[in-house]
């Protein structure tokens, strides 16, 4: 009963004073919130990196040609090499078809697909595809066979790719319905069978449209676009003639395992069988292999460790507000020294005063930190938004916020809660 009345006494008092308490939680409100808006934020991102990398394939492989560690060195000329020097690769230091088939023979049961792509031009390099007034982005990718079974591209008029269209190189394409939509008003039946020309860089590259397939935002896009960059799909061998490649090696590509393959153990194995079967006399360059799993607990952990440092910065401003909170409850107990009098005479002992401040203090930073968790969950909520995000609460950081605002006022209502019930009662009936 005596809790429940130091309740009310408290928030008797919060009324009394209404812009004196708001100022008082005001340290403990702005630290909450950005936390449980920084905690949000980082689970968000947190969440579509998993899913993106889950659907790049996070057990995936990335295998490629890279370059040896060489030690400093002295040439015939007399010239210098530092450490990380190496020559320019050549078409020998390229990963050739006849390792890649060795390869798959060696381990049928563990692999099952070698994605292969090759995009014309750089990462950067957009294209465009014009027709009259109209026009579209796009960017141009070049996938294997493999690709298409590993992929599950929506396809919703026309066909894939036939076995003569990878083996011939032949100039067809794969575009989206967004494309179809910007080009051929949406009529797909308009767009199968035509030219289309994309211009790169001013250079022109025409193929033959077989089929159109779903369009998909990129989840690291950010907001909405009525003309987005997407990806236009020809032949993997298409897009290496288009690139003048005239080599038949490979430089990097995404191995595909099974699924009772132990990703880590089999990424060994692999940069093993390459390295000692065809690279261990190559002075320059070899193989190294990547889990795509590996990348994803980085990633993980590089935005777990953001996002902590932040919310510790964070953290600072309820230190402040605690703060804030003990000289308040000071001036408390300063404007009610009779009234704390007046009880201990009645018969009041030192822990029920103790107790009674303890409690006002626990309630303001409550107050605090449930405004601060609404104001966050919305700060976090449209920050999130205008990314173009879906926004994930974390429930576990609201629980730990409601029970951080309670040890704040415990901590530094206790100093002030303990002046209070050590107060003499004569004195403290005779204070003016």
């Amino acid at each position: 009963m005596l809790f429940t009345e130091n309740i009310l006494v408290a928030l008797a008092g919060l009324k009394a004073n209404i812009m004196r308490s708001l100022l008082t939680m005001l340290g403990i409100i702005i630290g909450i919130a950005s936390v449980i808006a920084i905690m949000t934020v980082g689970n968000s991102i947190t969440l579509i990196v998993n899913t993106t990398m889950q659907d790049l394939g996070a057990n995936n492989l990335e295998m490629g040609v890279v370059q040896r560690s060489i030690d400093e060195e002295q040439t015939d000329t007399g010239t210098s090499y530092g450490a990380g020097y190496v020559r320019e690769m050549t078409d020998d230091d390229l990963i050739s078809p006849e390792m890649v088939e060795a390869f798959r023979k060696e381990y049928p049961d563990d692999l099952k697909y070698i994605i292969m792509q090759e995009q014309i031009g750089t990462y950067a390099d957009q294209g465009k595809v014009t027709e009259g007034n109209k026009n579209a982005n796009v960017k141009i990718m070049g996938y294997n066979s493999d690709y298409f079974q590993f992929k599950d591209i929506k396809l919703i008029d026309g066909r894939k790719f036939l076995n003569r269209d990878f083996r011939d190189a032949k100039k067809v394409c794969l575009v989206t319905d967004k494309l179809v939509e910007r080009i051929y008003d949406g009529d797909n039946d308009a767009a199968i069978g035509q030219e289309i020309e994309v211009n790169l860089n001013g250079s022109y590259y025409k193929y033959h449209i077989v089929g159109v397939y779903e369009y998909v935002q990129d989840q690291f896009s950010f907001g909405v676009s009525d003309n987005p960059v997407t990806e236009l799909v020809i032949p993997y061998e298409t897009a290496r003639n288009e690139n003048h490649k005239q080599n038949k090696g490979y430089e990097y590509f995404t191995l595909v395992t099974s699924v009772n393959t132990d990703n880590d153990t089999f990424a060994t194995t692999v940069r093993d069988y390459f390295n000692v079967n065809f690279y261990s006399q190559n002075d320059a360059y070899e193989i190294a292999v990547i889990s795509m799993a590996s990348m994803m607990d980085s990633m993980n952990t590089m935005i777990n460790m953001i996002q902590l440092a932040l919310s510790v910065i964070a953290g600072i401003s309820l230190v402040v507000g605690g703060i804030g909170v003990m000289n308040i409850m000071l001036v408390s107990i300063t404007e009610r020294t009779k009234e704390i009098g007046t009880r201990k005479a009645l018969g009041a002992t030192n822990g029920s005063i103790r107790l009674q401040f303890i409690t006002e203090s626990v309630v303001i930073c409550l107050i605090g930190g449930i405004i601060g968790i609404v104001c966050g969950c919305g700060l976090g909520m449209l920050a999130v938004k205008l990314m173009g995000y879906d926004a994930v609460i974390s429930v576990s950081s609201i629980v730990i916020a409601v029970g951080f605002s309670m040890a704040i006022g415990i901590f530094f209502g206790y100093y002030p809660a303990n002046k209070a019930a050590k107060l003499n009662p004569i004195d403290a009936l005779r204070y003016e």
